[in-house]
């Protein structure tokens, strides 16, 4: 099957197998390899990549289904060389620890901040209630997603 779809700002036209997972698709084929897979269930989140402006665990959907789509993998989040703010926080608030975790951490609180730009400590926790740590750094996470809103924001 052919599909079209914009990958990290370029246009990606290619054929994939109907059965292919788009964690596959992008890791296999496109050589993005940010896109951590971990329990291949959608219960960790460290797949997690942008649809549409959508967060989405990426082993639970076809790469068929961006057939059309826009879609934003952690590599995709650096521009003109610079980090995102997001990775930025992450690193300066050591919220990176064994890091297998932090790209898809990094991309549901990315969704979040671009359909909401002023989230509350709620809104940040629940946006990042489907990526699991196993190292426990819940905590420097959500202060780094929240300094990251508040840099924005000023």
């Amino acid at each position: 099957m052919k599909i079209n779809c914009i990958i990290n700002k370029n246009e990606i036209s290619a054929e994939v197998n109907e059965r292919t997972r788009l964690i596959d698709f992008l890791r296999d084929d496109l050589h993005l390899t940010g896109t951590k897979e971990g329990c291949s269930e959608g219960e960790c989140g460290a797949c997690t990549v942008i649809v549409n402006g959508k967060a989405i665990t990426s082993c639970t959907m076809l790469a068929s289904q961006v057939d059309g789509c826009e879609v934003i993998t952690i590599e995709g989040l650096k521009q003109n060389g610079e980090f995102d703010i997001l990775q930025k926080n992450f690193v300066e608030h050591d919220a990176v620890q064994c890091g297998f975790c932090s790209p898809g951490f990094i991309m549901s609180a990315k969704a979040l901040m671009m359909n909401n730009p002023n989230p509350t400590l709620e809104d940040i926790k629940r946006s990042i209630e489907g990526n699991l740590c196993r190292c426990t750094g819940y905590i420097k996470i959500i202060e780094a997603i929240e300094d990251a809103v508040k840099e924005v924001n000023k």
